[in-house]
């Protein structure tokens, strides 16, 4: 394997500073792996307010242009960002797309540019069905100019109607998302954990992620009735009232709500409870990084089987257990089963860490994007 250093171009709608998401942190995971093993990064994003335009953070190189518009959260540049991406692209060893994006695929497709393209394939588009249609044929050339497209679990490879393709399949290869437990503070949040109660030694079960719609917390709120253990949801989002209003209705006393965390507030939570617990019931969750993150504080896992990388993450019957979507019931009975067996529970938090360590820990991410950057460069 040649050993000289690679130069990375990420393309994204958005990144750090910007407010944060699941995809960025993503990014931010892969360049801080791949810097050990020889590749530098650059991170190419828009923003309302790109100022300075330039970043330099740890993993990356953050160049940012302006984003006029993001109708239907796809944020859209202008002329400036034709320019910048182009120089930027051609001065790449490779150029590193994350799906999706369909402004990213303008540029690509418009800059005739030669470098070398991968792309991580994170999610279907799921809920736009009109505007997805729409869509299709760019995204469908898009796919089809990469020199690899990577998805995030086998599982995903496997049900993704896109990545099933058969113009489109011989070009997939499975890459799992993953992320360093060095990335996560020492230090203790003990008056939030005063200040919900959760200082009592009682077991609780953990959410922990953006309120949306396709994360099934409907159903947790639901199910929450039939578990004698304090559920904590930690996290804000569009979906946040409705749910509280809904503890409130069904009369669940047992939900404890207690908005955004900190880092250093979510190790706490993750250190302290006794399950983590990720309802969600769409395809959107492609992956639920939350599960790795459970994983590295050796906790059992909850989730729901809906085809993606959830069910990749956690292995049901061995580091958690995987129920059927939409059903309050599954998801009670698996809390309560993990709730009545200590053993049982201490086995599968044991197993989920070495699974962690097997295919999601910093070292595993680096090593297998690391190779794919290197196997896609032209010889020599």
């Amino acid at each position: 394997m040649s050993k000289r250093r690679i130069s990375v171009l990420h393309v994204y709608r958005t990144y750090f500073p910007d407010p944060q998401g699941g995809l960025q942190e993503a990014i931010r995971q892969i360049c801080l792996a791949v810097r050990p093993l020889g590749c530098e990064s650059t991170v190419f994003a828009l923003s309302p307010h790109p100022s300075p335009r330039e970043i330099s953070s740890p993993e990356a190189l953050i160049v940012r242009c302006r984003s006029w518009a993001a109708p239907a959260s796809c944020d859209l540049g202008g002329r400036d960002a034709f320019i910048r991406f182009r120089v930027l692209a051609e001065s790449a060893d490779v150029v590193h797309f994350h799906f999706p994006w369909p402004f990213g695929d303008v540029l690509h497709l418009m800059s005739c540019c030669s470098t070398p393209a991968v792309m991580t394939y994170h999610s279907d588009v799921v809920r736009q069905k009109m505007l997805g249609m729409m869509y299709r044929p760019l995204m469908m050339r898009m796919l089809k100019s990469m020199s690899a497209i990577v998805a995030t679990s086998p599982s995903y490879a496997r049900t993704s109607e896109v990545l099933t393709h058969p113009m489109i399949r011989p070009l997939v290869r499975v890459i799992p998302l993953g992320i360093s437990e060095n990335h996560y503070p020492a230090g203790s949040a003990d008056a939030l954990m005063r200040r919900r109660g959760l200082d009592d030694g009682r077991p609780f079960f953990l959410f922990i992620g953006v309120l949306r719609y396709y994360k099934g917390l409907h159903y947790l709120i639901e199910a929450a009735a039939e578990v004698d253990a304090r559920i904590v949801v930690a996290g804000s989002g569009p979906e946040e009232e409705a749910l509280r209003q809904l503890a409130e209705v069904r009369g669940v006393k047992n939900v404890c709500f207690v908005g955004q965390v900190t880092d250093e507030e979510k190790v706490a939570l993750l250190n302290g409870c006794l399950a983590l617990v990720l309802p969600s019931h769409l395809r959107s969750e492609a992956f639920g990084m939350v599960l790795v993150e459970a994983s590295i504080y050796g906790k059992p896992l909850v989730s729901c089987d809906i085809g993606t990388g959830t069910s990749f993450v956690n292995e049901g019957g061995k580091t958690g257990v995987v129920v059927p979507p939409e059903s309050p019931r599954a998801l009670a009975e698996a809390m309560n089963l993990i709730l009545r067996d200590p053993g049982l529970a201490k086995s599968m938090g044991e197993a989920a860490r070495e699974r962690y360590l097997r295919f999601f820990s910093a070292e595993a991410l680096g090593r297998e994007y690391a190779q794919l950057y290197r196997d896609v460069l032209p010889v020599l």
